[in-house]
């Protein structure tokens, strides 16, 4: 596909978000201890908790977001959650007590963070055809986010514990200029529908939205597939830190790394991949790559066996760009927001309770009588992409629909 102005400019932004994102991770347990939050199986316990309750709010604007970018067009709604997200790195830069940062994490969620618009932003100005290699290129342009994000994060985090806050929260005011000034808007005013009362009820949105014909399997795929991966976000510092005795900068580098190889992929090979295989091929090797990656983190002890499974776990981030372009390919164009929406609370379903379960299940086989197992969560995400397998195969023999503006289907 063609790389044109707006779709590079929309593309800088994320990387400027993901950056910002990503600073964080590193400093993570060294987080939990600053606002005593306990050792290191209980702070793994209550960041789980933060991240559950970013889901939350995510979960119930997350179609409002949609809606909204619907009706009154990406820019302004992409503007809007980038501004929050600035406020919500000061507040966590400020916070002494474990209370604030989750009540800046409630905020982040009910912002729609930048991805819910970003993707409606791609599936306006990309054809149906291109959307799963266009969707690929935002998993790149977070992976060179998460490259310089944690790198930095881990550095930043030895200077001080909130200077990794403070730069995030510079880039996304820098984000925030940048979207005013230099993105234009994508959707056009004939794609655009009314926002309505049923918009504002997000669990009215999705089961309308698994009514459209053929969008269902996807998003069923979408909400398994996100509940397995979300171990990597929730537990990768902890279990670093447990089975390694990682400290805050190898963290950091060892995210640099999946950073590199994600951008890779999703920059480089997936767009290969798709027009040598076909799409459905590559998400057969992606969800393959994926189950590989889960099952050897599950069970190595050595961290070389970490640095030779990686390039494999990035090729499972193949996945869900291929399954949210046959998502988006279901439906017209003035539901693309609303569609995104809907993904991105189901994604936040999967985020609520996935780290509540994967920390859960960490600190009983770490702390807990019986097996010593820090790698159990991560087995649990193999057991449930195996379990996705027959749906992932239904997805082949969807139709491919004609694209029409529908605007009495939103609402």
């Amino acid at each position: 596909m063609k790389l044109s102005g707006p779709f590079l400019v929309i593309l800088a932004t994320l990387v400027i978000d993901a950056i910002g994102i990503g600073i964080v991770f590193p400093i993570m347990p060294d987080l939990m201890d600053r606002v005593g939050a306990g050792n290191t199986a209980e702070g793994a316990f209550w960041g789980g908790v933060m991240m559950s309750a970013y889901a939350a709010a995510m979960f119930l604007f997350g179609p409002i977001i949609g809606s909204l970018s619907d009706a009154y067009g990406r820019k302004p709604v992409l503007t809007a959650a980038l501004a929050t997200l600035t406020l919500d790195y000061v507040i966590m830069a400020l916070a002494e007590t474990y209370w604030l940062l989750l009540l800046g994490r409630v905020l982040a969620g009910m912002a729609g963070a930048t991805y819910i618009t970003a993707t409606a932003y791609i599936s306006d100005i990309a054809k149906p055809e291109d959307r799963g290699a266009a969707f690929g290129m935002i998993g790149a342009a977070f992976g060179i986010g998460f490259v310089l994000g944690p790198a930095l994060g881990g550095l930043a985090g030895g200077w001080h514990i909130t200077a990794p806050f403070w730069i995030a929260a510079v880039l996304s005011g820098v984000n925030v200029i940048f979207a005013l000034l230099v993105l234009p808007e994508s959707l056009k005013e004939e794609n655009k529908r009314a926002f309505g009362l049923r918009d504002l009820n997000p669990v009215a949105t999705i089961w309308r939205s698994f009514g459209i014909p053929g969008l269902a399997i996807p998003m069923v795929c979408l909400l398994v597939f996100e509940f397995a991966n979300m171990v990597y976000p929730t537990l990768w510092a902890f279990w670093g830190r447990e089975m390694f005795g990682w400290d805050a900068f190898r963290i950091g580098a060892s995210l640099a790394s999946y950073g590199v190889l994600v951008a890779v992929v999703q920059a480089g090979v997936l767009p290969q991949l798709t027009k040598r295989l076909g799409d459905f091929p590559t998400l057969l090797l992606g969800t393959a790559a994926a189950i590989i990656g889960l099952v050897a983190f599950g069970l190595t002890e050595a961290v070389w066996l970490v640095m030779i499974v990686l390039p494999i776990a990035a090729l499972s981030d193949m996945a869900s760009p291929l399954i949210t372009a046959i998502a988006a390919n279901q439906v017209g164009e003035d539901q693309q927001g609303v569609v995104q929406g809907v993904i991105a609370s189901l994604s936040s379903i999967a985020a609520v309770a996935a780290p509540l379960a994967h920390t859960a299940v960490f600190e009983q086989f770490v702390n807990g009588p019986g097996l010593y197992l820090p790698g159990a969560p991560f087995l649990l995400g193999a057991i449930m992409v195996v379990s996705m397998l027959p749906l992932i195969f239904k997805l082949n023999s969807l139709p491919r629909p004609e694209h029409k503006t529908s605007h009495n289907a939103g609402g």
